[in-house]
């Protein structure tokens, strides 16, 4: 998943100025001009020690996190908007004709201290949480969307944006001016820059709260996972491998229960108990926290806050003259329309749905050898469907494990950016991070030349929220000097005891491998504004570069090479390779429907025009029911922990992810049909249309650029087994 940080904060600095109540009018005012003297002198003078307002003197100007407390933040980004707000009064005061250079180039440019610090701040409130820290969010979100809506319903500087843009034929603009001066001008009109009195403030109005709530929700999801802990004794692991075992007495030693078991609701913890516990009521359990985070009808409830998100969206597009909140989403996608993704979504659901129908016999039928007499229910689903895995191809999941191991795989995504790129990825130690298990890499490119840093951080803590994603302290442009990428992944691999190695599933080395490739996009960014740097692109595109990366590790020379025991170095055997590529499209019914149905919910819920008394959990069901989703599978992510929609930007877009994997499907062919994962040309072609060119030049022209061609969709369903 990608995760954009990009926040922005707009606070109005009020003093407390406390006067005598009782004194002299003269005498109050000479004692709140001394006491505003006073604080002003004490508020310079600490500003001047905020790290943010200093030289960074570190390499390659990175955060000093060492220095950055949760103290500096607010007055930081007070100091900060007011800049900001300086900045865009100088565009729209100059009294020059407007132009690309005095207009959008110096919005550009504006507000980098800003952004700064929002940068930082948005990855610490990610992964450092705290009750200061959620504090502080719930303060600033608001504030964030107050001071962009004042920008973007800037009536002098929407009216310069729309000089520009109205003689952008006869500027002799590039190409790459041309495309930001476009996506700045919608972006404002589709902020609300041409609505007018009542509209425009209700517009603003939403968005505020809006930016409330899905602070709220992610806060919640964070807190309800949080407050979930299975303790096991020893008794209770029957059936899960060593590394899980491990993995849970790691768990329990971090929250001081020696001798115990802790299973918490981070995937890579709850998802493989499921999937290997003997002990069905624990499964039970396990599986009941996890589907419920958000709903369980406490202080961290979901529910009236998604009814309140969807009918605010619902709302804030019908002011734009949009139909719902998916058409106003999607018309600035590559699918344009919500009618095409939903196109996408019902062609792979029919067959999925016939696939899991499918798993789920061959499931019953080892449950009735097995003299199984209960019913499958979901908690059940993965348990057996690993025993059909075994029984059906001689494949142990646990086994598969133990052959990949952190450090391998992180040596292994370097190698295919080394093979592909001629990037060289080296350990520096010297960069400040905020977490002890964060590790730094310098990445060169060919000629040695520095290109960015790429920062790492694998493991799960309560501090952190659930998933994997990757962002960014610093984006790649040119406008502002030669401007390196600082870029960040994250996953929530179960931390091992001191000196154990990190074994992680094969699913997880994939999300591995996924992360990397949205890295890569940013790393290899070469462009000259920031707004069209990088990952900077729309939903159902910024997938497609991170998904082609996954096909990497699942190569056969890939897994000779990386996929090498914990304990005796040696390469995955033959036979199990082997065995790995027969059951390549087993379960993937179950996968697919998992996936589709969090996509049509969310597609449902954005295509709402008249959203009152929205009830959740019976909204969940009348959709899925009417698509005739088996009942023993749930979605992937239901709605009160859905945080791609309700805490993220994948609102009416979650779909994006089966669109780009049409693409990197079949994109990935390309190098297949080279023989050669490696081909040197398709990879020239991959970096000169995909990885560089963040928003620089249409999708489809960069795709066609890259492939020679338009894409099909045969590769999506050959690799899933739905053909």
């Amino acid at each position: 998943m990608l995760r954009k940080t990009h926040l922005a904060l707009a606070i109005s600095a009020a003093m407390l100025l406390n006067g005598c109540s009782d004194a002299p009018e003269q005498q109050q005012t000479a004692q709140v001009e001394a006491t505003d003297t006073a604080s002003s002198k004490a508020a310079a003078s600490n500003i001047a020690q905020n790290p943010f307002f200093q030289e960074w003197n570190t390499p390659f100007g990175a955060p000093p996190l060492g220095d950055i407390k949760t103290e500096h933040f607010l007055p930081a980004f007070n100091q900060a908007i007011v800049e900001h707000k300086k900045e865009i009064d100088a565009i729209t005061e100059n009294e020059r004709t407007a132009d690309f250079d005095n207009t959008i180039a110096a919005m550009e440019l504006a507000g980098s201290t800003l952004n700064r610090v929002s940068m930082v701040f948005g990855n610490l409130a990610n992964t450092e949480s705290n009750d200061e820290m959620q504090s502080l969010q719930r303060e600033i979100s608001p504030m964030l969307t107050r001071h962009y809506s004042d920008i973007r319903m800037n009536e002098a500087l929407f009216k310069r944006i729309a000089t520009v843009y109205d003689n952008r034929k006869s500027a002799l603009l590039n190409a790459e001016q041309t495309r930001l001066l476009e996506r700045v001008y919608n972006s404002f009109v589709r902020s609300g820059a041409k609505l007018t009195g009542e509209e425009r403030a209700e517009f603003a109005k939403i968005n505020e709260r809006l930016s409330s709530l899905t602070t709220e929700f992610g806060q919640n999801s964070l807190n309800d996972s949080r407050a979930f802990t299975l303790v096991l004794e020893e008794s209770d692991l029957a059936g899960l491998p060593q590394a899980q075992r491990d993995a849970a007495a790691a768990a329990a030693a971090a929250r001081d229960l020696s001798g115990k078991y802790v299973i918490t609701l981070n995937r890579s913890s709850v998802q493989p108990f499921l999937q290997f516990s003997d002990r069905r009521d624990l499964r039970e359990k396990a599986f009941k926290g996890w589907a419920n985070r958000g709903d369980n009808d406490n202080e961290f409830d979901n529910k009236a806050i998604i009814a309140e998100i969807v009918e605010l969206r619902s709302k804030r597009a019908q002011l734009l003259g949009y139909k719902h909140h998916s058409e106003y989403v999607l018309t600035n996608s590559m699918a344009s329309k919500p009618e095409t993704a939903m196109d996408l979504l019902l062609k792979v659901w029919e067959p999925a749905v016939e696939k899991a129908e499918q798993e789920r016999e061959w499931i019953k039928e080892l449950m009735a050898a097995e003299g199984v007499t209960h019913k499958l229910e979901a908690w059940d689903w993965r348990y057996y469907a690993e025993k059909v895995r075994k029984a059906k191809f001689d494949l142990d999941q646990g086994q598969i494990a133990e052959y990949f191991e952190l450090n391998n795989m992180i040596e292994a995504q370097f190698y295919t950016a080394e093979r592909l790129f001629g990037l060289k990825f080296v350990e520096r130690t010297d960069i400040p991070v905020y977490n002890p298990v964060v590790r730094v890499w310098e990445v060169q490119d060919k000629a040695g030349k520095a290109i960015g840093l790429f920062y790492g951080d694998y493991y799960a803590r309560s501090t952190k929220r659930s998933g994997a994603w990757m962002s960014s302290f610093r984006s790649q442009q040119k406008l502002a000097g030669d401007v390196k990428p600082l870029i960040l992944n994250n996953m929530n691999l179960n931390k091992p005891a001191e000196g154990e190695p990190t074994l992680m599933s094969y699913s997880d080395a994939v999300t591995l491998f996924h992360e990397f490739g949205h890295a890569l996009h940013g790393l290899l960014s070469n462009v000259t504004y920031p707004t069209l740097s990088g990952t900077n692109v729309p939903r159902d595109w910024v997938e497609f570069p991170a998904q082609l990366f996954e096909h990497f590790i699942a190569q056969p020379e890939m897994l000779k090479k990386f996929a090498l025991h914990y304990k005796t170095n040696k390469p995955m055997p033959e036979e199990l390779l082997e065995k790995i590529k027969q059951a390549g499209t087993f379960n993937q019914g179950f996968a697919t429907v998992e996936f589709t149905a969090s996509a049509l919910v969310d597609m449902a819920y954005h295509q709402l025009t008249d959203v009152k008394d929205l009830d959740v959990r019976a909204f969940e069901n009348k959709i899925l029911t009417g698509y005739g989703k088996p009942e023993e599978i749930i979605m992937r992510h239901r709605s009160t922990h859905f945080g791609h929609i309700f805490a993220g930007g994948y609102s009416s877009a979650y779909y994006a992810y089966m669109w780009s994997e049409i693409l990197d499907a079949d994109g990935f062919d390309a190098f297949l049909e080279k023989k050669d994962i490696f081909d040197k040309e398709t990879a020239e072609r991959l970096y000169q249309f995909i990885y560089s060119r963040g928003d620089t030049l249409d999708y489809f022209e960069a795709y066609e650029g890259f492939r020679g061609r338009k894409p099909t969709t045969d590769a999506l369903l050959r690799n899933r087994g739905l053909d």
